[in-house]
């Protein structure tokens, strides 16, 4: 298949082929980790036709031609947040005009609309709200919950990021001693963390979703996000969440005040963090790389000013590597596969794992940030095949369509991604080119997107099972 960057007018790849990339080229046929400095090269490289036919390459190494979406709905509980973070468009006080705070009549009127439509997933976040009690929260969720079983949906509900978790912990008073030094804080910290998300999953809360992870960078943190909390503490919430069983998913927000050396610091800790996810679930991996890894890169950790990083893995954990051929994905271990892909590991269900990566361009719009320009459409496209690239154990790579523009999804589709996420209906986050809250497409229309850019759409649920359906009913797919 001819992909859209292959048709666009300008030099032939042969004209601007970069040698260099021959040595991560033969890194990624093999299914090894790349290094940071391998990173800085797919970023400064002029070769971006390479680049983002490499990261095909891994795309359709694990997912073949499906490009996965999914019927979903969001719903945004509160605006009102105690932070003020820069690039934050969303976030009102108390006292504003725009600020809102849903009660659950507003929550169950929105499950019946969401089962009404046959989704899948609600997709629920709001902002830090300094007043509502702890139990808004098991209530929001149990509501959801309650009500979809009462539409005869089994609604899976994804929400509160790990930012929101950490709030919950500090106003339900789980957060004592978090603020000690070292090991000590740390276990009061994890503590409370786990409080707070095992009364959440026994409400009915299903996973995780990705944000607030920004860019895990102490300068970053302190000039466009300063209070919120650092990597070292969102890493720790979805690291409790996998401890429990709760599948994550994780973001990074580039194209402000962060360098592309920083967003590769980012990718890094993830992949770390998901190592133990996977070595937990029952992975083995190539501990030499590993150790390897690890000495050559010691000198700039301690330099490095990113509070966490060398505690993103805490445990040595061995390099588990996805995109090397036929190693099996974890959704087909928890949920069924084929006998041959069961021999090859020891899956552990009651342990979680990073689901997918969404790459999320910084947009100016009515921030403190909105001198800045934004990243570049071009910019969008590597940073997105970077990540595929760079992040050799997550199963997924996300094109949010909402934020990348559905024609730009697409292009994604053919240079990395394998999901361009689901219908949405409601996003009150960021509105691209002044499109309003209200933000929908419907399944007709994913379909068709998913057709055009040459790949086989497949409905998903939540966990990344196929789903089939019969109108608004629907059911998992057996393995």
């Amino acid at each position: 298949m001819t992909t859209m960057l292959e048709s666009m007018p300008g030099p032939t790849r042969s004209t601007r082929r970069d040698p260099r990339l021959d040595a991560i080229r033969a890194k990624i046929e093999r299914g090894e980790r790349l290094t940071l400095d391998d990173g800085d090269l797919l970023f400064t490289t002029r070769d971006i036709w390479s680049v983002c036919e490499l990261a095909d390459l891994v795309r359709r190494r694990l997912h073949g031609d499906v490009a996965f979406y999914n019927i979903n709905r969001h719903l945004n509980y509160s605006n009102v947040c105690a932070l003020s973070c820069k690039f934050c468009e969303f976030y009102a006080k108390a006292n504003d005009a725009k600020a809102y705070t849903r009660d659950m009549d507003y929550v169950r009127e929105e499950v019946r609309k969401a089962v009404d439509s046959g989704a899948t997933e609600m997709h629920s976040v709001g902002g830090l709200h300094p007043q509502l009690p702890f139990t808004y929260y098991t209530d929001l969720v149990s509501t959801i919950r309650d009500e979809a079983k009462k539409q005869g949906s089994d609604l899976h509900v994804k929400a509160f990021t790990a930012v929101e978790v950490v709030h919950l912990a500090r106003i339900a008073k789980m957060y004592k001693g978090a603020s000690a030094p070292g090991e000590e804080g740390r276990a009061a910290r994890r503590e409370g963390i786990r409080w707070v998300l095992t009364e959440l999953k026994n409400a009915g809360l299903g996973s995780l979703p990705g944000g607030g992870a920004e860019v895990f960078d102490d300068r970053v943190h302190d000039e466009a996000y300063k209070g919120k909390i650092r990597s070292d503490v969102w890493l720790d919430v979805h690291r409790v969440a996998h401890e429990i069983g709760l599948n994550t998913n994780a973001t990074l927000l580039y194209g402000h005040i962060e360098q592309r050396r920083e967003r590769l610091v980012h990718i890094d800790m993830l992949r770390r963090a998901q190592d133990e996810a996977l070595a937990r679930m029952g992975y083995e991996g190539a501990k030499a790389q590993r150790h390897e890894g690890t000495k050559a890169q010691r000198h700039e950790e301690a330099d490095s000013g990113h509070l966490g990083y060398q505690s993103a893995s805490e445990s040595d954990a061995p390099v588990v590597t996805l995109t090397k051929p036929g190693t099996p994905l974890p959704e087909h271990l928890a949920f069924g596969a084929t006998p041959s892909l069961r021999h090859s590991v020891t899956p552990s269900l009651s342990s979680g794992y990073y689901q997918t990566i969404i790459p999320l361009p910084f947009f100016p719009d009515g921030c403190e940030l909105e001198h800045l320009p934004g990243p570049t459409g071009l910019e969008n496209l590597r940073t997105l095949a970077i990540a595929r690239l760079m992040l050799d154990n997550f199963p997924h790579v996300k094109a949010f369509w909402i934020m990348q523009t559905l024609p730009m999804a697409q292009l994604m589709l053919q240079n990395g991604a394998d999901d361009i996420d689901g219908t949405v209906v409601w996003y009150d986050i960021t509105h691209v080119g002044g499109s309003s809250t209200h933000q929908e497409v419907n399944v007709g229309t994913l379909q068709k997107a998913c057709r055009e850019a040459g790949f086989r759409p497949v409905e998903r649920d939540s966990l990344y099972r196929p789903v089939v359906r019969d109108g608004k009913k629907w059911t998992i797919a057996s393995q």
